[in-house]
């Protein structure tokens, strides 16, 4: 998440001076924890040091009227602008929080400003190794309301990129569930005017108009999305006609259901840069800012600014390769190897994300990948070893379309190379000692994740 201000983890008592993490003393202070949608749980404890996230996850979810099955669906998360961290039961959310500069300055690019003034506020919100398939067995109203209002959140704010077609229709359950059945006299084009904001996406909404509407003729019709989400609220009157009963749970499961379609539903989201493919003849190219989500399901990489996929795989269709950078100025790296084309012809694809993040994101591959195999959701193949014999069904190709959801191979900079043998030749070489240089160095190449530590989850 994203908050505009920076929140405090703890309070004091109302009517006293609002305090942080690190400054208040009082003798049962209060622990402030945010919903997605702001709202707020106020937890007085009697020893705030002592305190597991364990323990208080539990006094939410009592003070939401949360079955015990909540347990294993919700976590409690740190949150800034600038880290996101699941938080196990056994951490003790105070001392992480007293931990906060420390882990600015390892995992992110904060200047000393922004660290000394960044300040982290506790989230219940979903656990990110929830698997969602076990999302549709749920009966309570109150868990899967919950999980709307984090799905609906991260649709809005471009997070979970998705075609506009496909926010129309999740724009449309949200009128049915905020404003009731539809009803012609009163759900008419001003009032969706006025909601539409909390209904889609407000970047893609921005992208009709602007600089290049002035351009326009004066009698031109200006585009917008009030009749089609309009129209997309009156047409679950027929579709709800079919189904019965209709009620809020029905809803609430038909918007995470479309979703579920997502690959990276449900991901811990990190911060990286990639290098931007060369342009015109003085080979400017620089990095594009991008955010790498991985969840249960996959890896994949997305334009930030841009709001869309450039690259979206499953586990079983790639292999990894974290490396620590020997400066402390310059990032970490995670390669990402996966199959490709370069003029036809099949080559190896491998893509270089910069990022202080990258162990982290190494260490969630391999926990992902891990849990999978012992719980058999989804069952994938085992990419920690060895790269094994490109297969004779190649996998699919990866696809250029127009989608905001599919794969963009061609916005991304990549060291193309294929296997000959014990050797590898590379299709474009782009410096002198690259990383497959190294791996040849050092014997046959092989793809090996870092080994999970006691860590944080990031997201």
């Amino acid at each position: 998440m994203d908050p505009s201000e920076p929140r405090n983890v703890l309070e004091v008592p109302e009517g006293s001076q609002r305090g942080s993490v690190s400054s208040s003393v009082t003798r049962h202070p209060e622990v402030l924890v945010y919903l997605v949608n702001d709202t707020v749980i106020q937890v007085s404890v009697e020893s705030l040091t002592a305190l597991t996230a364990g323990e208080l996850a539990r006094t939410v979810r009592e003070s939401l009227q949360l079955p015990d099955q909540a347990q294993e669906i919700f976590s409690l998360w740190l949150i800034s602008p600038f880290l996101e961290l699941q938080l196990k039961p056994k951490h003790h959310p105070y001392k992480v929080s007293r931990q906060w500069p420390d882990l600015l300055y390892r995992f992110t690019k904060c200047s000393v400003d922004e660290i000394v003034h960044d300040e982290p506020s506790l989230q219940f919100r979903k656990n990110v190794f929830f698997p969602k398939g076990k999302e549709l067995q749920i009966e309570d109203e109150g868990i899967l309301r919950l999980l709307y209002e984090e799905a609906k959140f991260n649709i809005l704010e471009g997070r979970y990129p998705y075609d506009m077609e496909d926010c129309l229709k999740l724009g449309a359950l949200t009128c049915r569930i905020e404003l009731g059945p539809f009803n012609q006299d009163q759900h008419n084009l001003a009032l969706i005017r006025e909601k539409i904001d909390t209904c889609l996406p407000t970047h893609l909404c921005k992208k009709h108009g602007g600089f290049l509407a002035a351009f326009r003729s004066r009698g031109a019709k200006q585009h917008g999305y009030e009749e089609e989400l309009l129209e997309s609220f009156r047409q679950l009157v027929d579709d709800a006609a079919r189904e019965e009963p209709e009620t809020l749970k029905l809803h609430y499961r038909s918007y995470l259901e479309k979703c579920h379609l997502l690959r990276y539903y449900g991901s811990a989201m990190f911060t990286g840069e990639i290098d931007k493919p060369v342009q015109s003849f003085l080979h400017r190219n620089g990095r594009k800012i991008v955010t790498i989500a991985i969840s249960l399901d996959g890896v994949s990489v997305m334009d930030s600014k841009e709001k869309c996929v450039l690259l979206t795989l499953c586990f079983h269709e790639l292999s990894w390769e974290y490396t620590s950078s020997e400066d402390e100025e310059s990032d970490d790296i995670l390669w990402l190897e996966f199959d490709g084309e370069e003029g036809g012809a099949v080559v190896n694809k491998l893509l270089k994300v910069y990022s202080k993040q990258a162990e982290l994101m190494s260490g969630m591959i391999d926990y992902c990948i891990d849990f999978n195999n012992t719980f058999e959701v989804p069952p994938v193949q085992d990419v920690v070893a060895a790269k094994p014999p490109r297969p004779k069904e190649k996998r699919g190709k990866l696809k250029r379309q127009n989608s905001v959801v599919c794969n963009r191979i061609q916005q991304l900079s990549t060291i193309d190379y294929v296997e000959e043998g014990q050797e590898i030749k590379r299709v474009k070489p782009k410096r002198a000692a690259s990383f497959f240089t190294r791996q040849i160095s050092q014997g046959p190449v092989s793809y090996t994740a870092v080994e999970v530590t006691e860590t944080l989850e990031q997201g």
